[in-house]
């Protein structure tokens, strides 16, 4: 997982509120093992009006996304954040997620930001015009005009976002101390050991 601190560009002033993880990705997009090319089938639905802000010349590309209540509702799917992960979003704002949805999106990178719907509002009145500035070590989210808006986040899912891990190279962290333990698993019960 690629490691994630500053976070700064433009910032996609979706809004919408109760965005569901059919929004996100729709079904037929879910039969597929791989994450990559997925954010072809991103927000497809929206996408399909020519004039949609994802594909706009000035958001296509941005790592910020700016949404309303209840982002990512619905289904559990990790797709959803798969896909938002290959569209190049490294930042979801919004008042509030699914709790699968914020954890899926952790798990791949994302870093899914609750600030109240006033921050909202004024995020969505700069992204028009200017870039937003996300640091998860500050946890802060800036403006060119000095606006400044803080958030909370879980301390263990700081760390691994900061540090870029995911559930297998957390397990990678402890190796040194899992192969200590089947040592002495293995010196302490022998007839455990399989046949050779």
């Amino acid at each position: 997982m690629k490691r994630l601190e500053n976070v700064e560009g433009r910032a996609i002033p979706l809004g919408l509120k109760n965005v569901d993880t059919d929004v996100i990705i729709p079904a037929h997009w879910l039969k597929t093992t791989s994450r990559e090319g997925m954010g072809r089938g991103a927000f497809e639905t929206l996408r399909a009006d020519p004039d949609n802000l994802f594909d706009s010349a000035e958001y296509k590309g941005a790592p910020i996304l700016i949404a309303g209540d209840n982002f990512g509702c619905g289904s559990s799917r990790e797709h959803a954040a798969w896909a938002i992960g290959d569209l190049g979003i490294r930042v979801v704002i919004a008042p509030s997620y699914s709790d699968i949805f914020s954890g899926n999106a952790v798990k791949n990178g994302i870093l899914p930001v609750v600030l109240p719907q006033a921050a909202i509002d004024r995020l969505m009145e700069v992204a028009k015009t200017d870039p937003v500035h996300v640091d998860l070590d500050t946890q802060t989210v800036t403006t060119p005009f000095q606006d400044r808006f803080t958030f909370e986040i879980d301390p263990f899912r700081k760390m691994c976002l900061l540090e870029g891990l995911d559930e297998i190279s957390l397990t990678e962290k402890s190796d040194a101390a899992i192969a200590a333990y089947e040592q002495k698993l293995d010196a302490d019960h022998p007839w455990l050991r399989p046949a050779a």
